[in-house]
């Protein structure tokens, strides 16, 4: 069982940055491949991009490749997403999600809004 936890969301002006944080539990946090999704209202939920379980690689939708970056920190059970050169249409509710690897995402956390005024 694995619980996650987003913070660090919040209105920024476009261009600017932010840094969302997902807190993991459980022991087993370095085994999961971690995953960032996206939602804007009346749209469906979209992939932002993963890690693996290792912190090694990453993986980017288009839409972000550039600007967002994400990180693992096995040690803090923790995944960051690192947004920079925010747009108004990176607006959305943001999720974090555990796969182990070659699954689909099991958990997934409550969200955190990020608002990119123009």
């Amino acid at each position: 069982q694995v619980q996650l936890v987003e913070s660090g969301g919040g209105l920024v002006q476009a261009g600017g940055s932010l840094r969302l944080s997902c807190a993991a539990s459980g022991r087993t946090f370095s085994s999961y491949t971690m995953g960032w999704f996206r939602q804007a209202p009346g749209k469906e939920r979209e992939f932002v991009g993963r890690i693996t379980y290792s912190g090694g690689s990453a993986y980017y939708a288009d839409s972000v490749k550039g600007r967002f970056t994400i990180s693992k920190d096995n040690a803090k059970n923790t995944v960051y997403l690192q947004m920079n050169s925010l747009k108004p249409e990176d607006t959305a509710v943001y999720y974090c999600a555990a796969a182990s690897p070659g699954s689909q995402y099991k958990y997934w956390g409550q969200g955190t809004q990020v608002t990119v005024s123009s």
